[in-house]
């Protein structure tokens, strides 16, 4: 198949996905949580059959990646607590109800790192647990970076880490980097670099 058939395969696909779609016949609340709620549903299949469908209702998160002057990067260590294990992340936090994207990944930073920025710019996003939650995450380059204080959570625990671009995608590479947003956010962000990173960190 060439490529020209690959995008009108792809495309006829799309035009039949409403042969796919599963649609809520009711709703259950049976968690709400400080941060998440879940839900069990009744749908109705595509064959006109039942099933049931339990999820996570999220608010939604932003990660932030600041690049200083030099090319350099800073993330955070952070334990995670269902996995019993410190990881090398992006930083990153929940939009707070009303919260404009932006501003969120702006406070996250200062917060997370005690950097504030001139600077940012959107990414995309993705949907990391489509399986099982409406949780969406927004991507942030960030520079013309500043250090300030960081102002943490009472209940947040961060070591923010600075190091080489290069390093920490040696490191996804490597398997050291694991988690899944950090992981896209340096891709999409090393992209970035090549692309208009150069002529932005000058501004």
């Amino acid at each position: 198949m060439d490529q020209n058939e690959a995008k009108k395969h792809i495309g006829n696909a799309w035009q039949d996905a409403g042969r796919l779609v599963e649609r809520r016949v009711e709703t259950e609340q049976v968690f709400d949580g400080v941060l998440l709620n879940a839900n069990r549903d009744r749908v109705s299949l595509p064959d006109g059959s039942d099933s049931v469908r339990e999820w996570i209702r999220h608010p939604g998160a932003c990660t932030v990646l600041p690049v200083f002057e030099n090319g350099d990067i800073m993330l955070v260590k952070q334990f995670r607590y269902p996995m019993g294990q410190i990881f090398l992340e992006v930083p990153a936090g929940k939009i707070d109800p009303g919260e404009p994207e932006e501003v969120t990944a702006v406070r996250e930073l200062a917060e997370e790192t005690g950097l504030v920025c001139r600077h940012v710019e959107y990414l995309g996003h993705i949907y990391p647990c489509i399986g099982y939650s409406d949780e969406i995450i927004h991507f942030y380059m960030a520079w013309g970076i500043e250090q300030m204080k960081s102002n943490t959570d009472s209940d947040e625990f961060l070591e923010p880490v600075r190091l080489p671009f290069s390093d920490a995608i040696e490191m996804v590479h490597r398997g050291e980097i694991t988690d899944a947003k950090t992981v896209t956010h340096l891709l999409r962000g090393l992209r970035w670099m090549e692309n208009r990173g150069a002529a932005q960190l000058n501004r």
